[in-house]
């Protein structure tokens, strides 16, 4: 079978499995394509596997992967290539049942430019005419010694090439039913498969008679999730959901995602996070320890589904505000131990209980898992890097940036959502990104991040160097305010951010003598916007901007409540986590949430739409300004 990708084709064979093709056929005329095949010169050698299916690619007499090829099939069946039963009326081969098959059959499909590799021109013509071509044919044993990569083209860089031992083609799909489509939380309806479907489907008696329409099995699902008053338990009832009927699932979290995303994201997700050696149920996704170093690109292989377009990863070393979680999060977990001591002492803890691997085994099991994605799935694979710990994380990014797809959403998605937030924000402040004075608590993934693309952004609107928009923007960390003078001992993704100025210990007096107008906490630690520092603020500024961006709702530097409180009303707020409507003297304020889960989905997709190969900073501010207009309230 010819598939292409990336411009390049390649050949494979394929087992004859409960599969269809995914184009029709007729016997009885033929089209424009004969014509056009009959010209082509004929090829000197026919490949036929399983002696059911035979693909042929030809140049000149000579197998080639070219971009102009004609392509040649054999069928056993009456009308389509692999019969299925149900499925073009053939049914599947086994033992005698070849004896008795009808007459073989051959598809021509002439050249296509389509770049995703579809077929046209399609018609069939017997076996016996091309024999009488005397063309030599040579039956391949089901077994090939050197079998060809499936589902990607094995080009010269070996950059797109995909799992090997797999037969995969475009123009089949697995067919399941009755008892199996019913597991299969991909395909599976429950209740609202219909009657015809439930015929040809064989459902009959697997279900009860009942025909729900999934709109009402949303409204069923909803009320039974609101009977859970605890929200790790709406929590687990919408993971049973999603491992039963995924369709279901997406469709009530669509549907009420006020309501549902607090759940299956911040602030409920961290206490997942945190119990999930108690909770555990299933696999969801891929572990990949110290255990199978040397044996990832096999690892990757177990995985059934493999067209993977996106993969989000973690070593767990920074879960949210809650640190060191190791071996609880999905759905690809680089397990390589745990300096947790409870988790060690948990029997219950399922990762490995050991210290932290670092250094050199550190980078060459996490290189190994790089370079085996990039084998398995290819050059346009999105790897979004999650909750590495700051030592890790820019590391990881600088280094695989420029040679992979690749993703930081605590760098970068942080970033793109806050920098959105503060643009829609100075709507109602006035002015612009040069205007104001940016002051962080937290100079880590998330606040450097977002300070450097608040820089970039100036930069862009003035056209002044970075290094002179980066004077606007200062950082505390947890030794006080970065200044030029602590320079020589910091972390190299905080030097930009040295600013000449004495030294400052502690938020308060940073406040009072930076005197900003935007104050941005990403310190993971609860409770440090401290009543005097949002008075401070409020004495400052007419309208201070206050975001409260650490994760979960425990590790918020303040809450709505007190924001609104202290700053009596004035202050325009967001969080990371969700915070209810306040009132204070009569009047109504609505948080606003700064969540990079705006920004990471729709940013995936977007990548993987577009067939880029590179994250570029240009995109993020993109995504920026798309956020910036739809309907976020910071009042």
């Amino acid at each position: 079978m010819v598939t292409m990708r990336n411009g390049v084709h390649s050949l494979h064979l394929f087992k004859q499995v409960a599969s269809f093709n995914l184009f029709k056929t007729n016997s009885n005329s033929a089209s424009s394509g004969e014509r056009e095949c009959d010209k082509e010169e004929k090829p000197k050698t026919l490949l036929c596997h399983n002696t059911l299916s035979l693909f042929v690619l030809q140049q000149n007499n000579t197998l080639s992967l070219s971009r102009s090829y004609s392509a040649i099939m054999i069928s056993s069946t009456r009308c389509t290539f692999l019969g299925n039963t149900g499925l073009g009326g053939c049914g599947n081969f086994h033992g005698g049942q070849r004896r008795n098959c009808g007459p073989w059959r051959v598809t021509c499909m002439s050249p296509s430019n389509d770049r995703n590799g579809s077929v046209v021109n399609v018609m069939e013509t017997p076996l016996k005419e091309i024999k009488k071509e005397h063309v030599e044919v040579e039956v391949v044993e089901d077994v090939d010694d050197n079998p060809i990569s499936g589902g990607g083209p094995r080009d010269v860089y070996g950059e797109d090439k995909a799992t090997e031992d797999h037969f995969v083609t475009p123009w089949s799909v697995s067919v399941a039913s009755g008892y199996t489509l019913l597991r299969d939380p991909h395909f599976n309806k429950g209740l609202a498969f219909t009657e015809k479907e439930r015929d040809a489907h064989y459902l009959r008696g697997l279900l009860p008679p009942t025909v729900i329409p999934q709109d009402t099995q949303v409204k069923k699902m909803i009320q039974h999730i609101r009977q859970y008053q605890v929200p790790l338990q709406r929590y687990t009832a919408m993971m049973d959901l999603q491992e039963r009927n995924e369709r279901l699932f997406y469709k009530l979290l669509i549907e009420h995602v006020e309501e549902l995303l607090p759940i299956v994201y911040t602030p409920t997700v961290g206490e997942a996070c945190q119990k999930y050696g108690d909770i555990f149920m299933r696999p969801q996704g891929l572990y990949i320890s110290l255990k199978e170093k040397g044996r990832i690109l096999e690892v990757l292989r177990n995985w059934p589904e493999k067209n993977i377009q996106v993969i989000v990863v973690t070593d767990g070393e920074r879960i949210l505000g809650l640190g060191d979680l190791g071996c609880q999060c999905l759905p690809i977990t680089i397990d390589v131990g745990t300096n947790n001591e409870k988790l060690l002492n948990d029997e219950l803890y399922i990762g490995l209980k050991q210290r932290r691997a670092v250094g050199q085994e550190y980078s060459e099991l996490l290189h190994e898992f790089m370079t085996a994605v990039k084998q398995t799935y290819g050059e346009k694979v999105l790897i979004q890097f999650e909750d590495f710990a700051n030592h890790n994380a820019f590391d990881l990014l600088e280094k695989y940036r420029s040679t992979h797809l690749v993703f930081n959403d605590d760098i970068q998605g942080t970033a793109s959502v806050v920098l959105a937030g503060l643009v829609a924000a100075l709507k109602l402040v006035g002015g612009n990104l040069a205007d104001h004075r940016f002051l962080f608590l937290g100079a880590g993934e998330a606040g450097t991040g977002i300070a450097e693309l608040i820089a970039l952004e100036t930069s862009k609107q003035t056209n002044l160097p970075l290094e002179e928009v980066r004077k606007n923007i200062w950082l505390v960390d947890s030794k006080g305010l970065i200044v030029r003078s602590r320079k020589e001992s910091l972390q190299h993704f905080k030097k930009p951010w040295a600013h000449e100025h004495e030294p400052v210990k502690n938020l308060l007096d940073a406040v009072n003598k930076i005197k900003p107008t935007v104050l941005i906490g990403t310190s993971g630690q609860g409770r440090t916007f401290t009543k005097e520092v949002i008075e401070a603020m409020t004495s400052i500024n007419e309208k201070p901007i206050i975001l409260s961006l650490s994760n979960p709702t425990s590790q918020s530097e303040c809450t709505a409540e007190e924001a609104y409180k202290w700053s009596k009303g004035r202050a325009i707020f967001a969080s990371g986590s969700p915070f209810p409507p306040v009132e204070y003297n009569g009047k109504v304020f609505t948080p606003g949430q700064a969540n990079n889960a705006y920004i990471f989905p729709g940013f995936g997709l977007g990548l993987i739409m577009s067939g880029t190969i590179r994250v570029h900073d240009d995109l993020l501010l993109a995504a920026c300004k798309f956020i910036t207009y739809t309907n976020i309230n910071f009042e």
